[in-house]
């Protein structure tokens, strides 16, 4: 029996996936995926490396992240029958380049998420320390399962709840940052809070040019995720208005909650005498008084990787779902649950989360195996970044007519493309200069060479398929 609640088809059509996501959905998503954890853990590692130099990076990284978000918008928006970056790369480079950017951006996500299930297990010890770490990891792949086999909308009230949680708490410490500054907050140490913290002790480049490099290898970790949008755009209602107003305010949220957060914290804690090992979230608060503010600091960063978690679920299904379509996965990856939610996508992307979880687990040196995941993660995230771009020059090329038309288009164009492909050629030779971030690109091209050997493979399929077709028609 048809489930009129979410089932609006006539009798024997397939299900296809619905546009249930509102505005208030897509620019949450937006948000949430532009505030990765890294802001919240990894910018002490960062303004130990640059100074207050880190302000600089973080605006770089977010300008450039914006003209593809544009390139992105602008190609979805040209024809709505693309459902994600997949179909138009797919389209306007080739089916090999929609397989590789389908499958890596999958991986992408896997990856990304088995580091997020373990740092919620992490997190979760710190209230309950008794508790084994694998409980915490598959109670949180299990919740996340159930709540995206229920409908999409309810993968949109999540990340707009969890996006919420991260916004508040970076208000809360602007604000907090701004009312110790205006009071002149002295330190126990003898620091007094002031905008003068900021380029008093070296200037705003206190280890030169190297150490304002050296803050791009980690802070290009934090924007992962920031494409998310370009994933939800089958499921977006009204794309043609909600997908530009979410993607036209990057800029302004890169200013809210990266920059601003960071000239609180600079503002009020002396860049020295951040503790790279630390949350400067953490110890603002503290320095504010409120000796609370590690349980809500773990409570803010355990909901941040929960949210990546959900948005890898999320994205992961919906990749597999599109590839199936072109036949470049199982079949079994089409199917459509009732409720219009590629079930057997989700289902398989959470296994995946659980066996890599578990081998992570089994690594010794945790920390060590973070690193290459993150670095692994960052680098294949360049690379679906750079296909959109690629994406973006082959539509100005071949379909000059609907660049004409289009209401949305790219800032800078061609010349803003090539500008950022270069960007992110600088970010790959400056993630080779560290030990522990070129492990990482040694790992990336095998994964590329199995990509390849597995596309041979399926060719052949199709070209064996298609012949007996042929012959069955004679």
């Amino acid at each position: 029996m048809k489930d009129s609640a979410f089932d609006h088809r006539p009798a024997g059509e397939p299900p296809e996936l619905q546009r249930s996501l509102s505005n208030r959905h897509i620019q949450l998503i937006a948000i949430g995926g532009a505030i990765g954890t890294g802001l919240f853990m990894g910018s002490g590692k960062t303004i130990s490396l640059a100074g207050p130099s880190i302000i600089f990076v973080y605006m770089i990284i977010g300008f450039m992240l914006f003209f593809v978000m544009r390139a992105m918008g602008e190609l979805l928006l040209s024809n709505l029958n693309y459902k994600s970056f997949i179909d138009f790369s797919a389209d306007l480079l080739g089916p090999m380049a929609g397989y590789f950017m389908g499958w890596t951006y999958w991986f992408c996500w896997i990856v990304t998420g088995i580091a997020d299930v373990i740092a919620i297990s992490g997190y979760t010890q710190f209230w309950f320390p008794n508790v084994p770490l694998w409980l915490p990891a598959l109670g949180c792949v299990a919740l996340l399962l159930s709540l995206n086999l229920i409908t999409v909308k309810m993968f949109g009230e999540l990340e707009f709840w969890f996006a919420m949680i991260k916004i508040v708490a970076i208000c809360a410490l602007v604000c907090t940052g701004l009312y110790m500054v205006v009071t002149a907050y002295q330190s126990p140490v003898g620091h007094t809070a002031s905008l003068g913290n900021l380029w008093n002790d070296g200037g705003m480049f206190p280890h030169g040019v190297m150490g304002f490099f050296a803050g791009f290898q980690i802070a290009v970790f934090a924007f992962v995720g920031i494409e998310l949008a370009g994933t939800t755009a089958a499921e977006t209602k009204n794309p043609e208005r909600n997908l530009p107003r979410a993607i036209n305010s990057i800029p302004l949220r890169i200013i809210m909650f990266y920059v601003f957060a960071l000239i609180a914290i600079l503002a009020v804690t002396p860049w020295r005498d951040v503790v790279a090992d630390k949350s400067p979230f953490v110890e603002l608060f503290m320095l504010a008084g409120l000796p609370a503010a590690a349980g809500i600091i773990n409570f803010v960063v355990l909901t941040s990787a929960a949210s990546s978690a959900n948005s890898g679920v999320f994205s992961t299904s919906r990749m597999l779902y599109g590839l199936a379509l072109e036949g470049d996965a199982p079949g079994k990856f089409k199917h459509l649950s009732r409720r219009a939610v590629p079930s057997n996508g989700l289902i398989f992307s959470c296994i995946c989360l659980l066996a890599g979880a578990l081998v992570i687990y089994l690594i010794p040196n945790l920390m060590e195996a973070f690193t290459l995941i993150t670095t692994v993660s960052a680098t294949l995230f360049m690379f679906v970044w750079s296909m959109i771009l690629l994406s973006y020059l082959a539509y100005r090329k071949n379909r000059a007519h609907l660049h004409l038309a289009s209401r949305y288009k790219m800032p800078g164009g061609k010349v803003m493309v090539w500008v950022c492909l270069t960007f992110f050629a600088f970010i790959l030779v400056l993630l080779a200069l560290e030990d522990d971030t070129r492990q990482a690109l040694y790992v990336v091209p095998g994964w590329f060479v199995l990509l390849a050997l597995a596309y041979r493979s399926i060719v052949r399929n199709k070209q064996r398929i298609a012949l007996r077709a042929c012959k069955a028609d004679l």
